[in-house]
């Protein structure tokens, strides 16, 4: 990331609209590019993420993150992709934890549409010349399947079963604590953190329906492994939901979860990325209009790691196989 630019508010300056007030300080930026970088969360006024509309104080500690925009369309690029299942009208590819599903927020490449551009040459245009073929997506710091559309007539068929609720997705996640339910639903509605904008937060009734099934595949000393189905499509759902339980996701440490984790009398090295993965995903096909299931082993880091902590609370390796099976 770009050193962030920062400013004092001087006292003359008191009152002035947050955007035209950077509009003076940074005359190589549009006010519209401003009004874009505080729309992604990336001025900070005080430490907090900004709104737009809102007037500066005089004093205030303002720090901006100068991003590139992304570019008109997707490219081509020669960046490797795990393919699970493939025909003339969809690819499901299995994505890695870190890529970035398509360009936006200051990522203009190395995102997964320009690695299937490359592989496949052709993607439905329905997404728009940055989001060719994509009909849902993933968080960057999660792994596993994802469905992309090759042609326009699938993609509109694919995206009607997810507007329906027809497609069930299926993660599976480590989260802190010992969940003591052995399954639930969590319904509380999600909605942006006005105060931290790269955030949601279940906490606003403002928020949007969202809905969250859960049940538990296996408990040990401070961790819990669940088995997800995602109910709606809502930006981080699953990691804030699970948050709000005070059960936050093992490496997401933007929602709660500790650096490192402790097991036992051993501290855990970081994970470096969220204990979350897309495991299955089930749909009809968009042109045979036969049922189909797609699954992305575990991936072997989030096994490493298991082992890792069974180790640490002296358990057999392999102790999770009989929870994990049909994931591994």
């Amino acid at each position: 990331m770009p050193t962030p630019k920062r400013f004092v508010v001087a006292d003359e300056d008191a009152g002035l609209r947050l955007d035209r007030y950077l509009a003076a300080r940074l005359p190589a930026l549009s006010r519209t590019r401003i009004q874009e970088l505080i729309e992604e969360g990336h001025v900070q006024v005080g430490g907090a993420a900004a709104k737009r509309a809102q007037r500066v104080a005089a004093g205030e500690a303002i720090a901006v993150e100068i991003l590139p925009r992304p570019p008109l369309a997707a490219v081509p690029e020669a960046i490797p992709v795990e393919i699970l299942y493939e025909d003339e009208d969809l690819v499901a590819v299995n994505k890695p934890a870190g890529m970035v599903v398509h360009a936006g927020a200051g990522v203009v490449s190395g995102t997964l549409v320009n690695a299937l551009l490359h592989h496949l040459g052709k993607l439905s245009d329905v997404g728009g010349a940055l989001r060719p073929g994509i009909v849902h997506r993933l968080d960057r710091g999660t792994s596993g399947v994802l469905l992309v559309a090759r042609t326009d007539e699938a993609h509109r068929l694919l995206a009607d079963q997810f507007r329906a609720r027809r497609v069930r997705k299926t993660y599976l996640a480590l989260v802190h604590g010992r969940v003591e339910r052995d399954a639930g639903t969590i319904g509380l509605p999600i909605a942006r953190d006005l105060r931290r904008r790269t955030r949601m937060t279940a906490r606003r009734r403002e928020g949007r329906e969202a809905r969250t099934d859960w049940h538990v595949l296996a408990r040990l000393h401070g961790f819990t492994l669940v088995e997800v189905d995602l109910r709606t499509g809502r930006m981080h759902q699953i990691r804030v939901h699970f948050s709000a339980l005070r059960h936050p996701v093992v490496g997401d440490t933007l929602y709660g979860a500790p650096r490192e984790a402790r097991a036992g009398r051993e501290t855990l090295p970081p994970l470096g990325r969220n204990f979350l993965h897309a495991a299955c995903i089930a749909f009809v096909h968009p042109r045979r209009a036969e049922p189909m299931e797609i699954r992305a082993p575990l991936p072997a880091d989030l096994r490493a790691y298991l082992e890792r902590l069974a180790a640490a609370l002296g358990l057999r390796l392999g102790a999770f196989d009989a929870a994990l099976r049909g994931y591994l």
